[in-house]
């Protein structure tokens, strides 16, 4: 899995200028879905991640398919499993992420959860800075596992290991 964090005041997270009708997922308790629109084209995937009434929340920008791989390949267009959820946007086609989501408790509602099967965990994780920002670039808080194929951008940019 690769994530990005976007914590309380963080001027490249989507809750810096307050809640809105749009981020009104970011302030739900932590584990509810805030799921958006971008580029006119795709949809991303957050977890809220603090208490209700503070927006702060995580991407999620890639995962390793474990299940359901042909359901994906067919949402994605046959793609091979490396590419069907590396990156935000092919993840959300993969695993049919779109706004009907949002607001979804994911730690309780079967229709979108997470999880990790402890036996997949291989590696380290390492941080570097988040990808595509304008703003707050600088901060290494984009985490994934080093080493995974699945992994949706640069692997070595400042790359350091978390604890």
């Amino acid at each position: 899995m690769e994530t990005e964090a976007y914590p309380v005041g963080d001027a490249a997270g989507h809750a810096f200028r307050g809640q809105t009708r749009r981020n009104g997922s970011l302030y739900l308790t932590r584990g509810h879905a805030y799921v958006y629109f971008i580029y006119g084209m795709y949809y991303c995937l957050n977890v809220s991640s603090e208490r209700a009434g503070i927006g702060a929340g995580v991407l999620v920008r890639a995962l390793e398919p474990i299940e359901g791989i042909e359901l994906m390949k067919e949402r994605r267009g046959s793609s091979p499993v490396r590419d069907l959820a590396r990156g935000p946007g092919r993840l959300t086609v993969a695993m049919a992420i779109d706004m009907r989501d949002d607001g979804v408790d994911l730690c309780t509602d079967p229709s979108l959860w997470l999880g990790v099967a402890d036996s997949e965990y291989r590696g380290r994780v390492s941080a570097t800075t988040r990808i595509g920002l304008s703003r707050e670039r600088s901060r290494a808080w984009r985490f994934y596992e080093r080493g995974s194929a699945f992994v949706s951008g640069p692997r070595l940019v400042s790359a350091r290991s978390a604890s």
